[in-house]
């Protein structure tokens, strides 16, 4: 056998780097080899749902290979997300997520995966407002005036959500944190359910999706206060936001991206979220979501992965200062 000398080992060095530099761009080419699985890690019909069969048509058409959606829900989703982050490593099953997902790293501290180290981040998807609204019989007209009426009557107003740790739970105890009021949360089996509550008077206030609880506004059976995202929602133009209505910097949306098991090539990342991005660029795509009240969003995967653990930061914070667990 030939002795390994400091010249035949940069050589080998440098065969090796050429030909993972060639490889690179096939992988990328050659991607999707079959059917790709889009796990969502929710029930039929809500908005990861909805946005995840959206993409894989979309993409399906694009790469000429199908991308069909699988929904795995159960635990918070956890169930679902544990699906992917065990799967192979190759771009075949990939995750829609929200950011249920990432309060979850903070609620959950016995999943069986953790998001940052099991999955890495692909591409966002879109974002959506949610909407602060309230009983007819509550006297607060504004945002301001809620606060005051929270403070002057402290535990005796509520709010209801969706169960403990939604984005909806979350957005209400953001709000109690920034304004130092104390409101009751009034935790429900579903968001229909928080809603008819609100609806009917049992509890006073409900942070919705906009778009879920835009009928009930129109017909007059909730009042909007204010919407939760950084700039008026598009779906109701007339409302302002909670930040701009007298809390600033508060910011509680619901999100959704894309994420894929750790050690998914870098050459089928990118792949994915330049497709992505392409999709949520069109104008009919734009023009859809907007009457949805959803906002496309678009980063690098780097710059996703610096979003996702930043939102996770976010809301441990939130969590920890409002005692939340989930049992």
């Amino acid at each position: 056998m030939r002795p390994i000398t400091m010249r035949r080992l940069a050589r080998i060095s440098l065969l090796i780097a050429a030909a993972v530099a060639i490889a690179a761009p096939v992988v990328a080419q050659q991607y999707p080899a079959r059917t790709v699985k889009i796990v969502v890690p929710f029930g039929p019909g809500g908005p990861a749902d909805i946005y995840a069969r959206v993409l894989g048509h979309e993409l399906s058409e694009i790469l000429k290979q199908s991308f069909v959606v699988e929904n795995k829900p159960g635990a918070g989703g956890t169930i679902g997300a544990d699906v992917v982050a065990k799967a192979a490593p190759d771009g075949h099953t990939l995750l829609m997520m929200s950011n249920t997902l990432t309060t979850n790293e903070t609620l959950l501290t016995k999943k069986p995966y953790a998001l940052m180290r099991d999955l890495t981040a692909v591409a966002p998807v879109n974002s959506s407002d949610l909407v602060m609204a309230v009983s007819p019989s509550l006297p607060a007209k504004t945002v301001q005036e809620l606060i005051a009426y929270a403070k002057a009557n402290p535990g005796k107003l509520s709010y209801a959500s969706a169960g403990p740790g939604t984005p909806y739970n979350l957005a209400g105890e953001l709000f109690k944190t920034m304004t130092g009021t104390d409101i009751l949360h009034v935790p429900y089996k579903n968001s229909g359910d928080a809603r008819s509550a609100v609806i009917g008077g049992h509890v006073q206030i409900m942070f919705d999706a906009v778009t879920a609880m835009k009928g009930q506004i129109d017909a007059g059976q909730v009042r909007a206060l204010a919407t939760t995202g950084l700039t008026r929602s598009a779906v109701l133009p007339n409302v302002p936001t909670v930040n701009e209505a007298g809390v600033p910097g508060y910011e509680a949306t619901i999100w959704l991206g894309i994420m894929a098991p750790t050690g998914t090539p870098k050459e089928i990342i990118d792949r994915l979220n330049l497709e992505i991005g392409k999709i949520i660029a069109r104008p009919a795509i734009r023009e859809a979501w907007a009457k949805q009240g959803a906002v496309p969003m678009t980063m690098t995967p780097a710059a996703f992965a610096t979003f996702l653990k930043g939102d996770i930061d976010k809301w441990a914070k939130v969590i920890e200062k409002a005692g939340l667990k989930v049992q």
